[in-house]
């Protein structure tokens, strides 16, 4: 993993050996002496990570904190605060600031470089969901609604009674509204240990040799991969910790565990888990929308064309054909200039309704564009195909449309055009545009012999 390091500390000595470290494990670094110089460098350079030392002349390391987390260009590098003093004030002062992590002089770097990987693959993560995020914002595809706020919950995995007791009475009391439960192993890798925030792996586990694997576990497993893993650890030895970041862990919590600390790092790891959700839930939904017709909530002509393709590699591997429909409401274009576009809207979605309830979950249906939708049928014959065409027919013609404005129910019918598909020795791109083209032609026959009727090209019969 490679990255840009930016490494603030007023001491010469500090910044070499730092670079010296990070350079053989082949991280690029930048320097600063100072906070003000710092705050410059991370706003013109943009660091993936900020190692900043506590105690500088100018300005302290919490107040350079609190000014990263405060600028929009900067707000998203993490930091790591690192210091000689070992105070409980110090730490939870610096974590309110912003930073993720606080490490004690002398470092030890086997877990330095453990955060360092740890760190950002998370920043690494996030960074690539804002930039889709931006990506389905710039096209209009940024439109999903925030959802209701449930407490979170956290989970205490092979808590003794003496550390659940201790995390009830002391930790949780310090974050209001948040739910805590015990679960075993078993249960935390069930479908009983789904829907937890945070994970907290307890020192009788995460002590015990070969523990941490439960880790791999939680990050693998479905229901529990993008919760946030805290593993709390009976004492700050050097290899586990190492070994809990580089098996996933998000947060590590070593003895004497401080309630304020614990309570504040979960809030923290709380948030950004959130915050990782929301941005992955809103690019989901773009790429929903990117596939999805937003009037009648069918394909769009595009993803249609995707799944076709599919069918087509499948049909050719199973040695049958598709069927492709093209269906046209018939005399829409009077809808619209006597009722209004309202009203060809509500008709549109009413027969996009009917459309999909009559078909099954291997169909595919779109809409084609405009008044025309699109049906693509696997496996099956001409008669059959035509034989769903046919009733497809029927069940718009005999739904009723009501809209505000309307007299009386609107009464439509539509003409329907069916291809059956070739061999493709060309591909299977090819094999659709042909047979889609064969539907268009039997679509225009059906229109000019009275519409409201089934054409099959015999091309493809």
């Amino acid at each position: 993993m490679t990255g840009t390091i930016l490494i603030v500390d007023d001491l010469a000595t500090n910044r070499i050996i730092l670079r010296a470290r990070l350079g053989s494990a082949c991280y690029n670094t930048l320097a600063a002496t100072n906070g003000a110089e710092a705050l410059e460098v991370a706003r013109k350079h943009r660091p993936d990570l900020i190692l900043l030392d506590i105690m500088m002349p100018d300005m302290d390391g919490i107040a350079v904190c609190r000014a990263l987390r405060d600028d929009p260009r900067t707000a998203g590098i993490p930091v790591v605060l690192v210091t000689a003093s070992n105070e409980q004030a110090l730490r939870l002062a610096a974590l309110d600031a912003g930073a993720r992590d606080f490490l004690t002089k002398p470092l030890d770097e086997m877990v330095l470089l453990a955060r360092v990987r740890s760190l950002l693959r998370a920043s690494e993560l996030e960074s690539e969901l804002q930039r889709q995020c931006a990506l389905c914002d710039h096209h209009g595809l940024a439109d999903a609604a925030p959802g209701f706020e449930v407490p979170p919950r956290v989970a205490l995995v092979g808590a003794s009674a003496r550390f659940a007791a201790f995390w009830r009475r002391q930790v949780m009391p310090l974050y209001p509204g948040c739910r805590v439960e015990t679960l075993s192993v078993a249960e935390a890798l069930g479908l009983q240990g789904a829907g937890h925030d945070v994970y907290v792996i307890a020192p009788e586990i995460a002590d015990e040799p070969g523990g941490l694997r439960l880790l791999l576990d939680l990050r693998t497993r479905k229901p529990t991969r993008r919760a946030a893993l805290c593993v709390a650890l009976a004492t700050g030895a050097t290899e586990s910790c190492a070994t809990a970041l580089d098996l996933g862990a998000d947060d590590l919590l070593a003895g004497p565990i401080d309630p304020a600390e614990a309570a504040l790092r979960l809030q923290l790891l709380v948030a950004r888990k959130r915050r990782v959700d929301a941005l992955r839930n809103s690019v989901d939904e773009g790429l929903n929308l990117a596939a999805i017709d937003p009037l009648t909530g069918l394909l769009n002509r595009r993803a249609a064309g995707q799944r076709l393709r599919g069918m087509a590699a499948q049909c050719r591997r199973e040695g049958s054909r598709f069927a492709v429909m093209l269906l046209d409401l018939d005399r829409f274009k009077a809808i619209n200039d006597s009722f209004g576009h309202g009203v060809g809207d509500k008709v549109l979605q009413a027969v996009a309704g009917r459309l999909e309830g009559a078909l099954g979950p291997a169909d595919v249906l779109a809409r084609h564009g405009g008044e025309e939708f699109l049906v693509a049928l696997a496996g099956v014959t001409a008669g059959r195909a035509r034989e769903v065409g046919e009733h497809l027919c029927r069940l718009v013609e005999a739904t009723r449309i009501n809209a505000p404005g309307l007299p009386v129910p609107l009464q439509v019918t539509m003409s329907v055009g069916l291809a059956l598909s070739d061999a493709a020795p060309d591909g299977e791109s090819a094999a659709v545009e042909r047979v889609i083209e064969r539907a268009d032609r039997a679509l225009l026959a059906s229109k000019a012999h009275g519409r409201n009727q089934v054409t099959v090209n015999q091309t493809a019969a």
